[in-house]
């Protein structure tokens, strides 16, 4: 194994088989991103490009703020597109998620985007990727060994991709189900906070599919309960809280108190 493959945190909690847990950055800020990776527990943080308030530079920002607290940032790029592919692993990201992935040939192509020449198409130059690596490797080191130490994930959120997801699946290190989406576009939206019994079934069938493949299955939660249901269930990779929702949350639930109107308690959702 390489000194690359150990020092990301993700890919080694994958290999214990034990649940690896997260939190979602939406909000740009590297101080939120260093809270965020401080929490006692997680393994990951998902800075989000594709909903979050996150731009380029906050991109730039989040990754080696998350690596240097010792945890394993991901970016969950805007859209499915190469160039994205290659800013975010450029900022030094242990892993990359696509959303809204449609075709095996997407996956395909996006796998190649990932992987520097003869696996793949990405280009190579980069003089931050390899500082969010401890202890930091050579270029020559980070081109050598990245190919085989950063993961790519894709999300099954589409009628498409859940239909192709036993296909899908073996091609990459991880399928995160995104349940809103998903719900969306098979006719199953959640409404209310309340999943239909066939949406349910198709978010199972995404795990029961990256088991027979022998990946990694995600799931963004909406709450800790959720996590800690997904968790007893199998998933491999699970998110328990997005920044904003939790600061919402948590300023209302404050101030709530003061007015006599509730009481302290965890609360979650998206």
């Amino acid at each position: 194994m390489s000194t690359m493959q150990q020092a990301n945190r993700l890919k080694q909690a994958f290999m214990t088989k034990k649940p690896a847990f997260g939190l979602w950055q939406m909000l740009p800020g590297s101080n939120i991103s260093r809270a965020l990776a401080r929490t006692p527990g997680i393994d990951w943080v998902m800075v989000d490009c594709e909903h979050g308030n996150i731009d380029d530079a906050a991109m730039h920002e989040a990754v080696p703020a998350i690596a240097a607290v010792g945890v394993s940032p991901i970016v969950r790029i805007p859209d499915f597109q190469p160039w994205m592919v290659k800013r975010a692993l450029d900022t030094g990201a242990h892993g990359i998620l696509v959303p809204l992935i449609r075709t095996v040939q997407e996956v395909k192509t996006l796998v190649s985007a990932c992987k520097f020449p003869p696996e793949g198409t990405r280009g190579f130059g980069s003089p931050f990727a390899m500082h969010t690596f401890s202890p930091t490797p050579s270029m020559t080191t980070y081109l050598q060994s990245a190919n085989s130490s950063l993961l790519t994930m894709v999300q099954i959120e589409t009628r498409e991709a859940l239909e192709r997801v036993a296909e899908i699946a073996p091609l990459v290190d991880v399928v995160l189900v995104g349940p809103f989406d998903l719900g969306n576009n098979i006719g199953q939206p959640i409404l209310d906070g309340v999943m239909s019994q066939e949406l349910k079934d198709a978010v199972e069938s995404v795990r029961v599919a990256a088991e027979r493949a022998g990946v990694v299955s995600g799931i963004f939660c909406t709450g800790p309960e959720m996590a800690k249901s997904c968790a007893d269930a199998g998933w491999g990779m699970i998110s328990v809280a997005t920044d904003l929702t939790a600061l919402m949350g948590t300023m209302e639930e404050r101030v709530a108190v003061a007015r006599g109107e509730g009481k302290l308690g965890a609360k979650g959702g998206y």
